[in-house]
């Protein structure tokens, strides 16, 4: 019997989508940590910008924020919550500055509390009720807070309230807070039945300029006063629990003081009782440009309460965080299955790229690129610097590509000066080929094949590379890193018999291996010293005196330093005769060795060039001037000319 098909549910995305591309994923984590960053933070920032078809986290969090302002902008409560935040962040921003310029220690613990506000803009305004602010533009921003939190509660209310009690001063608010213990207290009358005609005249001479509809007595002031405040109730009744907790908190600090809340909610108290028949249980419509119904404005509110989470979410930014962390259904339900998808694809790419063994952890607990990652790196190196180097899918253009012959079980076209073996099976496949039928078979030159060999000779090869300040500031820290790369790579894996040493020299010079050099970080240091580096480079050949000996110099500076016989290194500019001479005599030590020297001049600097030019000449070297993307072809290509010759 045949087994039935098994079916389950679809979770989005692309069906037919190519899995993750590790290898160009690794590629450009790998350009980040060349250019200084950390493995840990490469990784996050590749998630957090994605990389070629796959979507980042930035792009998820964009698409997120913009639905918000989108739900925002249909209501009167965007422009509102909006300016809290950025009166918020201004205050905050201001009183840092403040902060920044005292010395005393109730500063430093100020700044303290500072950095420890909550991301909650409610629970930053309260946790920021009684601090004694130093900035007198800050304490002013906050208190535009409080005055804005006040004028939108009281709006809610009182219609145009928010308009009239704009700047307003502290008898405004005191006017405002007798008013509606007034009117409280005229409700209590009229509760019990004891109110009069001539309490309501006396009120309304009083406040009447609060209520611009001109209620002829209490019981139009209580129609007017109720149906607004049952709009109130019905825009709360559509918020979540957190939602009104959120909002209950800012409003504590409506004017700097809860008494407003106070009286407000004894008011509703007072409102609900004398008009029960208003709807005070349902919802009702936002007040924007746009009406909404009551269940699309309840989920109005539910989906920006759930694209705020996934903002944070998508951030990354909180302690502990982990793409684990994303909702991916409510990611899907609020910005698609594509988005969902593009966020799975970024978790699995991370999970991958640990389980794979491209990360470890050295014993400082730091993260670190594996020698699995750093081989890879390097051979995504060398396939762009061959690709640039040859036309013939990188490989290398030699008639003989070693001196003892040894088969590599290729062949290639017939060349006059070749003295391989004929493969004859290619050969007569030839022949056949191009002239099918023919009996007997005729060849000729063009049919010829021949064995291709492989180079088994050693070389000895020094790669110096110029780690100064300058290479940094003008951006050539990374392809010099990437060069190196692509050259140990191709030494590890192609030419094995072969000694490389790489050796970085900027004040000093020292040896390096790939996976440190890859690591360096820039480094403000003042000195070329190419002396050390030669010096280095001649106890490396004299390890092998068997091997050819090979020396290939990256920079962009003048020798301007040279080891003085007690170890330290002196530093001049212009170059000093004496770091002249002593770089010369080691070039000499070098030649005397039969050593084959490139120097690899980046920049223009005409001071630089004359003096590798002479170097050159005087020990029969070559100079090269590439331009940076051709870096990595120039020296890998003279690397392989070097070992031919």
């Amino acid at each position: 019997m045949s087994r039935g098909a098994q079916y389950g549910p679809y979770d989005g995305g692309d069906p037919l989508a190519a899995p993750v591309d590790l290898r160009d994923a690794l590629a450009a984590i790998g350009d980040d940590v060349l250019a200084g960053s950390s493995p840990r933070r490469a990784l996050r920032e590749l998630l957090r910008r994605g990389h070629g078809n796959m979507r980042g986290l930035d792009h998820l969090a964009a698409q997120a924020n913009r639905r918000k302002r989108e739900l925002l902008n249909r209501n009167n409560l965007d422009g509102t919550l909006r300016e809290v935040r950025e009166l918020l962040d201004r205050a905050v921003l201001a009183e840092r500055k403040e902060l920044a310029r005292a010395l005393d220690d109730d500063a430093r613990f100020a700044e303290m509390r500072i950095e420890e506000l909550p991301s909650s803009a409610a629970q930053a305004v309260q946790e920021l009720a009684d601090y004694d602010w130093r900035s007198p533009e800050a304490r002013q921003d906050y208190e535009k807070i409080r005055d804005l939190l006040g004028r939108e509660i009281l709006d809610q209310r009182f219609a145009g309230m928010k308009q009239a009690l704009e700047g307003a001063t502290d008898e405004d608010r005191r006017r405002v807070g007798e008013m509606l213990r007034d009117l409280n207290d005229l409700l209590d009358k009229h509760s019990r039945g004891e109110d009069t005609p001539e309490d309501f005249e006396q009120f309304m001479a009083e406040h009447g300029d609060f209520f611009p509809e001109n209620p002829r007595n209490v019981d139009e002031l209580l129609d007017s006063l109720a149906q607004r405040a049952a709009a109130a109730q019905r825009l709360r009744n559509s918020m979540t629990q957190e939602q009104r907790d959120e909002l209950d908190a800012l409003a504590q600090q409506a004017f700097g003081s809860p008494s407003l809340m106070e009286q407000l909610s004894r008011l509703d108290e007072h409102l609900q009782a004398a008009r029960p028949g208003e709807d005070w249980s349902g919802s009702e419509r936002f007040r924007g440009d746009q009406g909404m119904g009551l269940g699309e404005a309840t989920g109005a509110l539910q989906d920006i309460a759930e694209l705020d989470s996934l903002a944070e979410q998508l951030s990354q930014q909180y302690a502990g965080a982990s793409l684990d962390d994303i909702d991916l259904d409510t990611l899907a339900r609020q910005l698609g299955d594509e988005a969902a998808a593009d966020a799975r694809t970024l978790a699995e790419l991370e999970k991958e790229l640990q389980r794979q063994g491209f990360f470890d952890r050295g014993a400082d607990g730091q993260w670190r690129l594996s020698p699995k990652a750093m081989r890879q790196l390097g051979q995504t190196a060398l396939r762009d610097v061959m690709n640039r180097l040859s036309s013939r899918g990188g490989q290398r253009e030699t008639r003989r590509a070693g001196a003892m012959g040894e088969p590599t079980g290729a062949s290639r076209p017939w060349e006059f000066g070749d003295t391989e073996s004929w493969d004859v099976v290619r050969t007569l496949t030839n022949a056949t080929l191009r002239d099918p039928g023919r009996v007997p078979v005729r060849m000729t030159v063009t049919d010829v094949e021949v064995v291709e060999t492989e180079q088994r000779a050693q070389a000895a090869v020094a790669l110096l590379v110029d780690t100064s300040f300058s290479m940094v500031m003008d951006g050539r820290w990374v392809p010099m890193k990437r060069t190196a790369l692509a050259l140990n790579h191709l030494v590890s894996t192609r030419f094995r018999g072969d000694a490389l040493q790489l050796i970085a020299f900027g004040r000093h010079a020292h040896v390096v291996t790939a996976t440190e050099l890859a690591g360096l970080d820039g480094v403000y240091e003042q000195g070329t010293n190419l002396h050390h580096a030669l010096m280095l480079a001649g106890r490396h050949l004299r390890r092998h005196s068997n091997a050819q000996p090979v020396v290939l110099v990256v920079t962009d500076g003048e020798p301007t330093a040279h080891i003085e016989p007690e170890g330290y290194a002196m530093f001049d500019y212009p170059p000093s005769p004496r770091t002249l001479g002593l770089t010369v005599r080691e070039l000499d030590h070098l030649a005397r060795l039969g050593a084959q020297i490139t120097i690899f001049r980046l920049g223009d600097d005409p001071g630089l060039a004359r003096i590798v030019d002479r170097m050159a000449r005087r020990v029969g070297g070559r100079v090269v001037a590439p331009d940076l993307d051709g870096l990595g072809a120039a020296v890998v290509g003279d690397y392989v000319r070097a070992r031919r010759r």
